[in-house]
């Protein structure tokens, strides 16, 4: 007997679930495993930071322009500014 949502995935989950294994293999090969469980952690809370600092590593390391994996410590660094630049305050509020 087969449900709606049971059996097998569609073609569409199919292709979501193989592009994020590639973002993670990637991501293998531009963070130190400390920055990857750091990274990790904070998709729990913020997924949204989280994707967009992937998108950056990613993209810096297909580009060829991390000569080195990126450290916990410049995690952080990039982590806050990417947070800065979203955050915006309404003065007189």
């Amino acid at each position: 007997m087969s449900y709606w949502g049971q059996g097998q995935p569609s073609k569409d989950e199919s292709e979501k679930r193989e592009e994020e294994i590639k973002r993670q293999l990637l991501l293998r090969q531009f963070l130190t495993p400390e920055a990857r469980e750091r990274l990790r952690r904070v998709s729990l809370v913020k997924p949204d930071l989280a994707r967009r600092v992937e998108d950056i590593i990613i993209q810096l390391g297909v580009q060829g322009r991390l000569d080195h994996l990126v450290t916990d410590s410049e995690l952080k660094s990039i982590l806050a500014k990417v947070q800065s630049r979203k955050e915006f305050r309404i003065r007189g509020l």
